[in-house]
Parts: structure tokens; sequence; C-alpha cells
């Protein structure tokens, strides 16, 4: 099978490109060869092309074709029209990678399920992802494009830390610092490695029965806020100092950070995967975040170039925590 990957060298395409190339798919990635934090296998064309400039594209694919197209890139409906024209004609399934917090928000009901109505009304990241969607799901209704959207929720390796600042929570955690988890700390999120996730994703590409559909692809492994925050500081082998501010307070505090609390992850989510197993049967998440949670410790630790402090969220945890701290 003939497989193009529109970049393939993120968080979580990197480990898809991966298993794709162990699976003995004949994988070519085209990007313009920023892939040094997680190099692509040997076995991987790589073809060297800015998919935003369609003459850089054009002259990087040549007449290749295909029998799956995925763009790991495509963020709004523009990027989305360029990718049908480019492709129409030329690959027997294109997928789309959506995002789960597309689905509504807050969710009416859990767990979540491909079919939960999509709005979000505080994220522009996410109403693009919707807008991206019926724009493919159009284009496959009017014209057969053969689309498939998949809808990654909070999918991370061993660089992404869940919390806002990403390295400032761990370095806080180590100086003994309080740090802020939004809410009472008892809302469920799924964190979904990005290895498991491939185990999902790789078996769709140039599955039939995937063409027009929509599939989200998650763990099941739930935890809460707090949960999160304490194993994140036993990979580390401190305590953590949790301070609980609402979710309205930090939004108000730091719109940046609020935004990703209001329209995403200060809501529990759970999600349904038996959708996925239906044409995946084999497909179960097994890295705990527990797993998860070392290997971030670890690739923190090995390099201190990697241990930046976002000085905007520390200065913004130190005023919440100070109001907000238990006296």
């Amino acid at each position: 099978m003939r497989v193009l990957f529109i970049g393939g060298s993120g968080i979580i395409s990197s480990a898809c490109s991966r298993l794709a190339a162990e699976r003995d798919i004949d994988l070519f990635v085209l990007n313009r060869g920023h892939t040094q934090d997680r190099p692509l296998p040997a076995v991987v064309t790589v073809l060297r092309g800015d998919i935003r400039d369609p003459a850089s594209a054009a002259a990087a694919l040549g007449d290749r074709e295909f029998d799956a197209v995925v763009d790991w890139v495509a963020f709004t409906p523009e990027h989305v029209q360029a990718d049908i024209g480019l492709f129409r004609g030329r690959t027997g399934q294109y997928v789309f990678i959506s995002s789960a917090s597309a689905y509504q928000t807050p969710p009416a009901r859990v767990p979540i399920l491909e079919s939960t109505p999509l709005r979000n009304p505080f994220l522009q990241y996410s109403r693009d992802k919707i807008a991206c969607e019926e724009l493919l799901r159009e284009a496959y209704r009017e014209k057969g494009f053969p689309a498939t959207i998949v809808r990654p929720s909070h999918t991370y390796d061993k660089t992404l830390v869940p919390f806002e600042g990403g390295w400032t929570v761990l370095g806080r955690m180590l100086e003994g610092k309080p740090v802020v988890v939004h809410g009472d700390g008892t809302s469920l999120w799924t964190l979904t490695h990005h290895r498991d996730f491939a185990q999902g994703f790789v078996p769709l590409l140039g599955h039939p029965r995937t063409i027009g559909d929509v599939f989200h692809i998650t763990s099941d492994d739930v935890l809460t806020w707090d949960q999160i925050a304490h194993t994140l500081a036993a990979a580390l082998g401190v305590s953590a100092d949790i301070v609980h501010v609402p979710s309205d307070v930090i939004a108000a505090a730091d719109p940046e950070w609020g935004a990703g609390l209001l329209g995403d992850k200060s809501h529990s989510l759970v999600f349904n995967n038996a959708k996925l197993r239906s044409v995946v049967p084999g497909y179960r998440a097994v890295i705990p975040f527990e797993h998860g949670a070392r290997e971030i410790a670890a690739w923190y630790g090995e390099d201190p170039a990697r241990q930046r402090t976002d000085a905007r969220v520390d200065a913004v945890m130190d005023k919440l925590i100070e109001t907000y701290r238990p006296r």
C-alpha cells in the first residue's frame, strides 16, 4: 500500500510514521525538512515541499498516486479545499485529522460518541476543524471525494506535559512550589499515548469501510486532573502541592490559558471507542499514564536546555496561588 503523510514528524504523526513503516507500508512524507526532534524511519521516502505553496507541493508530488493521503497539518477550510483540488482523482482515501475538541462543549452526556453533536463556542481552532469536516462531508456527498475523518483527543508523547506551561509545572514541582489545578481537580480526562493512537490509526489506512465516515481514537485511561498532577510528581520523585482555582477565574487572569480550559480541559471527557473497534477489532490502548509520565520526566531530565520556564504562566500561577491557597 502506498501512503502519503503531509507532515509526519509531529507528536501524533511520528508514531504513526514508525508503525506504518514497520508494517511495510510504502510511506511517503511531504514536509519542509524540519524533522530533527522526531526523525523519520530510514525506509520512508521524504518529498521536500510546502503544502501551503501549491507550486512547491505539485513539484514535490509529481505524478504520484496514493492509496491513502493523510494531512496532519490541515487546520482551516482553505487548507482542506486546496487538498481536495490537489488529490481528487489521485488517492483512494483522504484522511483529515480533526479534533475531539470539536465535540459539543460542554458535553450534554458522556461517554462521547462519534454521533455527539459538534459545537465549541470557546475555541476558534475547534470551530475551524468543524468547518473543515463540513466541507469534506459535502465533498464526499456531492462528488464522492473519499474522505475519512479522524478525531484525536489529548494525545501525548514524551515531550508533552498535559498542563499549561509545559516544563513550568514540572519545574515548580521539583522546586517544591505549589501548582494550579483547575476546578476541584476531580473532572475526568482521557490521555492517549501516541504509540497507542498509532495502533488504532494505521489500520484505518486504505480500509474501504472508513470512507465517508468519522472515528475518534482515544485511550480508555481516564484520570482526574489531580491524579495527573500526582502521577507526574511521582515520576519526578517528588510530591505535588496542588492549589485548586476555578476555571473561569483562571480564564479571567489569563485568557490564553482559560480558552483551553473552558473550551476543552475543564469538562469531563470520556470516550466510547466501540465504532473504531468495529473496523479495527484488535485495538486496545495499553500504555497507562504512569508509564507516559516516566517518559516525560526522563526526556526533560536528559537535557537542561529542554527545561524552559514559561514566565507568563509562572507569574499567573504565583498570583492565583496567593489568592486561592487555603490559609
